[in-house]
């Protein structure tokens, strides 16, 4: 049986392909919902199936086991678009009738950050999904955080981090950055009026 997660309402309740094929129909003949807002989440769906699909295969690629808690753990992430804490993962499992203690949840994040498909927002102490998933270009991204509504965009570097490593060398400086930080308003922010 081919089951998909959900990613609305009490999101990641899993359904059969049948269930989905209902959704769909009475989506379509229901008056109030608009038949771009039934598809919308159909590829919600499948860009969520996508990302756990890219991560297995990180997993598999690193020798490293991908088990049934990691991918829950990744599924609450990669279905936010943002970052999210720990804390807020443990919650949205427990909702979902999955009640673990704390470190549980942290070893699955550790995991995951070695596998290279999540990411971690210092200055926040969430977790994001990693968007690239390919980072052998060696070429470190720069992650730009919503302070509003804590969405996550990666985006080239552009040669910032040979500038840090050149700086550091004329003051002997030993840099251990791995990542740049911007903190800011998104795009869909700016516009919204206070």
């Amino acid at each position: 049986m081919i089951r998909f997660p959900r990613a609305y309402a009490a999101a990641s309740l899993w359904y059969t392909v049948t269930q989905i094929e209902n959704a769909w129909e009475e989506a379509m003949t229901e008056a109030t919902i608009k038949p771009n807002a039934a598809l919308s989440l159909t590829q919600a769906e499948r860009k969520l199936a996508k990302a756990v699909e890219r991560a297995n295969q990180a997993f598999t690629e690193k020798n490293l086991r991908f088990t049934k808690l990691r991918q829950d753990v990744f599924e609450e992430i990669a279905a936010t678009h943002a970052s999210i804490g720990a804390y807020d993962i443990l919650a949205k499992l427990a909702e979902k009738g999955t009640r673990l203690a704390p470190i549980s949840v942290y070893r699955a994040i550790d995991a995951l950050l070695e596998a290279g498909v999540i990411h971690r927002l210092e200055s926040k102490n969430a977790f994001f999904a990693c968007r690239r998933m390919d980072h052998r270009t060696g070429r470190r991204p720069i992650f730009l955080s919503c302070e509003k509504c804590n969405a996550v965009q990666e985006v080239d570097s552009e040669g910032i981090f040979e500038t840090i490593d050149r700086l550091s060398r004329d003051v002997s400086f030993q840099p251990r950055v791995k990542f740049v930080e911007v903190s800011g308003l998104c795009r869909s922010c700016q516009s919204k009026k206070d």
